[in-house]
């Protein structure tokens, strides 16, 4: 249940989307006795709009997320485990074309394989099934499977986790999966702004990894203040950091990660 909430919660958490029903609704209303409130409506939802493509409002949402974990020295101990969240693959598209087509979450797989040639005794877990709210006869641990045999991973050291629908799903299947002993270090690799979230929902199936965060989408100074020409990144922008917000809320109320906004 929580799953089908979340997937049909997200269309209306979306900052554009609600800016885009406001201006419609709003016009729509123009032409009814209730043209005042059709302009009030039609004027937030533009300004809306505006304010989101065109201001550093989505870099001032992002950057706390992004900056909450930072990287593990590099004279850190050998990890004992490697975990690669899922969400950088389409696998629909991926099967379709019998390839590997990625999204802008990509650096989640390079930095993987990066790690795995860097502690070559350390397994790699990728977690990932998939996230279609009516499912999918294909996995993202399938295309991972097929990525990491091109790159050349030892398919002995490889566990795919094709089950997980979200990311709690992600970090109990992964703790089944690798059956983490006592002092063993695992590795988790999802995005920056995924990470406080991530980080949060494996300390509470016990399960505590060392973030390794990839995929950044800011300069990560608060100074960035700049307009931004490119409307539909800083909306792709809002959207992603308006996502993990309100992710880390629903996380914490329905008991499934450790702390609101876990720390370091």
């Amino acid at each position: 249940m929580f799953f089908l909430l979340s997937k049909i919660g997200e269309f209306f958490v979306n900052p554009a989307h609600v800016a885009i029903l406001l201006a419609a609704s709003g016009v729509a209303l123009l032409f009814t006795r209730f043209a005042k409130t059709g302009r009030t409506l039609a004027a937030a939802g533009i300004f809306a709009l505006v304010v989101m493509s065109f201001s550093p409002l989505a870099i001032y949402l992002a950057l706390p997320l992004e900056n909450r974990f930072a990287r593990p020295a590099p004279d850190s101990p050998a990890p004992d485990g490697i975990i690669v969240l899922g969400g950088a693959f389409d696998e629909n598209i991926s099967m379709a074309r019998g390839g590997v087509a990625f999204n802008d979450a990509a650096e989640r797989l390079t930095a993987a394989v990066e790690l795995a040639r860097r502690y070559p005794k350390a397994r790699l877990l990728f977690t990932g099934g998939s996230a279609a709210l009516r499912g999918s006869p294909y996995s993202e641990a399938q295309v991972a499977g097929r990525f990491f045999e091109q790159m050349g991973v030892d398919p002995a050291r490889l566990i795919l986790e094709d089950k997980s629908r979200n990311t709690f799903e992600n970090a109990v299947f992964s703790r089944e999966l690798a059956a983490p002993k006592p002092g063993e270090r695992w590795l988790l690799v999802t995005s920056a702004m995924h990470m406080p979230r991530s980080v949060g929902i494996f300390r509470r199936v016990e399960f505590p990894a060392i973030p390794y965060p990839v995929a950044y989408r800011t300069r990560g100074y608060w100074t960035d203040i700049s307009l931004h020409k490119n409307a539909a990144d800083m909306l792709r922008l809002t959207d992603l950091a308006t996502h993990e917000w309100v992710g880390l809320v629903a996380y914490r109320l329905s008991g499934k990660t450790d702390a609101l906004f876990p720390a370091p």
